[in-house]
């Protein structure tokens, strides 16, 4: 009886070391964890990490949790772009930087700011493609060689120089396929440019050749997105357009345009559905607006469209995918303050719905001002304040 529980024992010590040497080998002893950078679209969003505590009273719909995920202090973040490595970026326009934010513990907090780049002049756009880093300054984009590991660039090349400066001087760009879209506002509130690459999207090929005009009269098209809908080889823009000013608290319309190529979309003679501007040289142009294009959805006045991002996002059910979020950065000469906001609309109907509120609050205090919107590759929603000085982070 001893040999047989002495021999019973062996197995087991033996099959115990069979299974610790197989656990070795096929990582059978690994911990399951949920990383921010590329998680598997099968990881349960409602464990995601939610940052530090947000003190804001906003309004977010049920089921939705928000944080902060960087405290940038006294720098103002504009655009927001992930890196090939899923860390996230922000474009400091005010202090002509750029900075990375890796959140290496996966905790939804960045760990820190790391500088990539400084001295810039007034940077706006960012764009990765391959281990290339462009960046439009208000006077030029430049492409960079970009360690995705120390969060530094090299080999700086300006592709191509744009008019400077002006009443609107941000430069927003985006790539698709082997072209380069670059928006450009106009100099003025209304007048008639003199550098027809204002007021306007430009195209070009990846390393800047080719430099010229996609569409025009785009008085402030800062920020744009491509449909994800859009067939091969159709380039579909999504292009949110502020109107001009001085017109009243309810006109014009800003705007929410499908940008085609070689379309005109007004500016400066037209806003609204095709309506002749009365107070801009009404002598002249008289039939200018029969000829330029109508936008997709009309906003309410001086709303400030900035942000705007296509849901595809599983914190979102299956019946949002499509629909666009769009941040309202607020108006600055109304007699009472709107936008302060990000809303969902249906780009099929225009319909528009409130998703998050409160940045302006019943006081009519302004909190905070929503710039930019970037999903991350798990479905996590980034957002900007360039008031408030804050990145948020949304998830479930």
């Amino acid at each position: 009886m001893k040999k047989i529980f002495t021999y019973i024992f062996l197995v087991v010590v033996f099959l115990v070391v069979i299974v610790l040497i197989a656990a070795k080998y096929l990582n059978l002893d690994r911990k399951t964890t949920i990383s921010l950078i590329e998680p598997s679209r099968n990881n349960d969003l409602k464990k995601l990490p939610q940052g530090s505590t947000l003190d804001k009273p906003l309004n977010i719909p049920a089921d939705f949790k928000m944080a902060i995920y960087a405290d940038l202090k006294s720098a103002s973040p504009r655009v927001l772009e992930f890196d090939m490595n899923g860390v996230l970026l922000a474009s400091i326009p005010g202090e002509g930087k750029i900075v990375a934010l890796p959140d290496r513990n996966a905790d939804g907090i960045a760990d820190g700011e790391n500088v990539v780049i400084n001295g810039l002049n007034r940077p706006h756009g960012m764009a990765f493609n391959n281990d290339f880093f462009y960046v439009a300054e208000t006077d030029k984009v430049v492409r960079y060689k970009y360690d995705p590991i120390k969060f530094k660039v090299s080999e700086g090349k300006i592709l191509f120089t744009l008019p400077g400066g002006g009443r609107h001087f941000t430069r927003t760009l985006k790539v698709l396929g082997d072209k380069l879209y670059t928006s450009v506002g106009s100099s003025c509130d209304t007048c008639v440019e003199s550098d027809d690459k204002r007021a306007a999207i430009l195209v070009s090929d990846l390393d800047g050749g080719n430099l010229k005009v996609f569409a025009q009269g785009l008085r402030n098209t800062v920020f744009f997105a491509f449909d994800p809908s859009a067939s091969s080889g159709q380039v579909r823009i999504w292009g949110n357009d502020m109107g001009r000013d001085f017109l009243g608290d309810d006109l014009p319309p800003d705007e929410l345009n499908i940008v085609s190529e070689g379309k005109d979309y007004g500016w400066p003679y037209c806003y609204g559905d095709r309506i002749r501007d009365a107070k801009f040289m009404n002598d002249k142009e008289p039939d200018y607006c029969q000829h330029t294009e109508k936008a997709q959805v009309f906003y309410p006045a001086h709303v400030a469209p900035l942000g705007i991002v296509f849901i595809t996002s599983d914190l979102f059910p299956k019946d949002d995918w499509g629909k666009i979020l769009v941040a309202f950065h607020g108006s600055w000469n109304r007699s009472s303050a709107v936008g302060y906001k990000i809303v969902k609309i249906d780009p099929d109907t225009g319909r528009l719905e409130n998703f998050i509120t409160g940045w302006l609050n019943a006081k009519g205090s302004v909190l905070g001002r929503p710039v930019d919107l970037i999903f991350a590759n798990n479905g996590v929603l980034y957002i900007s304040d360039d008031k408030a000085n804050l990145i948020y982070i949304l998830t479930k």
